[in-house]
């Protein structure tokens, strides 16, 4: 073989190899495969805990869980905060969700010593880049929405969770609350 022939060969060997190796769509788990969807004694990471579900004001490492669902693990505050909702496909922020983060400007103002996580959801639609990708855009408007309302840039933080923790085939209504950015305190350490 002469040198242009093994240059084409390289080359469609190549490309071959990158067509095939980027078809794959990552996997889900099966949720009953993993640590948090083992309820009921299916195996947990401490025999001791079987009988606790993630409800539990009591189950380990999910802090403490008042009635009303909020988590408190020390670090930060989950459910104290209202999450706001989207439409799909949209990061735009709907007039009846405002007050929501309303809500928020007015809890930072009480508690100084606090910041917010921003954490931008989706349904599970979509490719995982697009949804973090939106995920991102609505966690960065809610930001941007709570500076115009005079909270300081240095108080808030934006994440993207896309549609990992999105029910795969859900209904309309659990899609509905899947596409979210979730208002996280976090507490000054």
């Amino acid at each position: 073989m002469n040198l242009f022939s093994k240059k084409i060969s390289l080359v469609l060997v190549s490309a071959l190899i990158a067509i095939t190796g980027c078809t794959k769509k990552p996997k889900r788990p099966d949720p009953s495969a993993t640590v948090l969807g083992q309820q009921g004694g299916a195996g947990g990471l401490n025999p001791t805990d079987a009988n606790l579900s993630p409800t539990d004001a009591n189950a380990p490492g999910l802090g403490l869980r008042d009635p009303n669902g909020v988590i408190d693990d020390g670090h930060t505050i989950r459910g104290l905060l209202k999450p706001v909702l989207f439409k799909l496909n949209s990061a735009g922020i709907e007039s009846a969700e405002r007050a929501k983060l309303q809500e928020a400007k007015e809890y930072l103002d009480k508690n100084p010593g606090q910041r917010l996580l921003l954490e931008g959801h989706c349904d599970w639609r979509g490719t995982a880049e697009y949804n973090l990708g939106l995920g991102d855009h609505r966690a960065g408007a809610c930001k941007s929405y709570l500076q115009k309302l005079g909270i300081a840039a240095t108080r808030l933080e934006t994440n993207s969770k896309g549609n990992l923790d999105a029910k795969e085939k859900a209904s309309e209504e659990e899609m509905a609350k899947d596409r979210r950015v979730e208002l996280v305190v976090i507490k000054q350490q």
